[in-house]
């Protein structure tokens, strides 16, 4: 029971962590983000490795799907397709799985939502920066010192430090949850 009881001491002191002016203000400025893409047509493409991953497509799906209200379809799709992964990572290095993916479907004005709990996942930089070459704007979501994303986004949303990447993914999840409900808000 005290293994357990600690899992969710230790999640509840991560969140109180988070909770400040600071981070409230920049999920908003990330939402408004989102928003103006929506509504000037544009798309969000988002990506991440691992559980990271599973939180882009989580995501994109709530977007293109469903969250708390029907509402129309928005625009979202996760770089997650294992046949493009798997024909990217053997043709070109694993490097390449998602910013080939940003060079073929990215276009000027959609955002890439890119997730990363180091903040120095090679391939999520990559995108970044193919990205920023098709001028999209780049919200990221990371943890710890932020890493090398830090630097190259537009909205960095950074979990506060913690040992272990979960602590990190549980923060995200609430900001993707949050900027969801922020989204069918506001468009």
């Amino acid at each position: 029971m005290d293994s357990i009881r600690k899992h969710f001491e230790e999640a509840q002191s991560i969140l109180n962590e988070f909770l400040n002016n600071a981070n409230l203000i920049k999920i908003e400025e990330a939402g408004k983000v989102l928003v103006n893409a929506i509504k000037n047509g544009k798309k969000i493409i988002s990506c991440g490795n691992g559980g990271s991953m599973c939180d882009a497509m989580h995501f994109a799906e709530e977007l293109s799907g469903r969250y708390r209200n029907d509402r129309p379809a928005f625009p979202a799709i996760s770089i997650s397709d294992p046949s493009h992964i798997s024909c990217v990572a053997n043709d070109y290095g694993y490097d390449a799985v998602f910013s080939r993916m940003v060079e073929a479907i990215g276009q000027s004005g959609d955002v890439l939502f890119a997730i990363s709990t180091s903040g120095n996942s090679q391939n999520v930089i990559h995108a970044i920066n193919a990205a920023k070459l098709k001028n999209m704007l780049v919200i990221a979501l990371t943890a710890k010192t932020g890493g090398k994303i830090a630097q190259l986004c537009d909205v960095e949303i950074r979990a506060p430090y913690s040992d272990f990447s979960d602590r990190a993914q549980e923060i995200h999840i609430k900001i993707i949850h949050s900027l969801i409900d922020y989204i069918e808000r506001h468009v």
